[in-house]
């Protein structure tokens, strides 16, 4: 079985992995990033990789502020035909199955993803479960509420330190019951239930999550809210400026994967601050 450890970690010369968002949904938040249809899904996944992401992430139902549940069987319609495309576009390509809802991420594993990444941080005991049943890399978020909801006042005595305890217990109960600690991602969820306050605290703060085991850090910045809060940039199609701003502050954080919907120029930033990296310390 091919090793994915080192996938979840940054590559040798600092620069975060790269995980292409492809939504296979009506109402996500970026209108450039939804998908009319299989074919489509399966083209920008394929060229996702092409340009540099280690990592392609389906999903199937919009989480974005005040979004309403998708049912499963819809949900598993959306993204199984999807992830079937990339499978068999590149055998050998990375795929990450973003859901909240067990029978989802078994029917995406039995497609052929290799990773589960729930925004719900594995609160559903059976998604628990299918984690440490199949030994696969798992990104757990942090999210206050539902996402219908979890923007109506959020509230923290101490944003970093109650998400921080939230994921590395999460983190912690998976060790318990056999997980590999190597293959556990915490995301701290930016915009999940929090103020632009809270984000940037997390954002400055991240290495609060590692713990003890070193575990892997994900951000999932991506053109959200934040940069309407920060620079007044309304619309999401306004928001890479801000994003890979972002980006430029994981890579000296050594943030170890970015969920990006702007895989091309995400990668061309890493490069060269790789390459300048390089060049200061010869």
């Amino acid at each position: 079985m091919r090793d994915l450890a080192p996938f979840t970690k940054c590559r040798e010369d600092g620069k975060p992995r790269l995980m292409g968002i492809v939504n296979a949904t009506p109402d996500s938040f970026h209108a450039d990033s939804r998908v009319e249809s299989v074919e489509t899904a399966i083209e920008r996944g394929i060229a996702m990789w092409e340009q540099g992401a280690d990592w392609v992430d389906v999903g199937g139902e919009s989480t974005r502020p005040g979004a309403s549940p998708v049912n499963v069987e819809q949900e598993i319609d959306r993204v199984i035909p999807i992830i079937e495309g990339l499978r068999n576009g590149n055998p050998n390509g990375l795929i990450s199955i973003d859901t909240r809802h067990h029978e989802v991420a078994k029917a995406a594993l039995d497609a052929g993803a290799n990773m589960i990444n729930d925004v719900s941080g594995l609160r559903e005991q059976k998604m628990f479960d299918l984690v440490v049943d199949t030994k696969s890399p798992v990104c757990i978020m942090h999210m206050l509420g539902e996402p219908r909801n979890m923007q109506e006042k959020p509230q923290y005595l101490d944003v970093v330190s109650e998400v921080s305890k939230h994921l590395l217990d999460t983190a912690e109960r998976l060790i318990n019951a056999g997980h590999p600690a190597n293959l556990i991602i915490l995301d701290p969820g930016i915009g999940f239930g929090k103020t632009m306050e809270h984000n940037l605290s997390l954002l400055g703060k991240s290495e609060n999550l590692r713990g003890d085991s070193d575990f892997s850090i994900l951000w999932g910045v991506s053109r959200k809210s934040i940069f309407k809060d920060i620079l007044n940039r309304e619309k999401s199609e306004q928001r890479l400026a801000g994003t890979l701003g972002v980006a430029a502050q994981a890579f000296c954080q050594g943030i170890d994967i970015l969920r990006v919907h702007d895989v091309t120029e995400h990668n061309d930033l890493l490069i060269m601050m790789s390459k300048l990296r390089c060049a200061a310390n010869e």
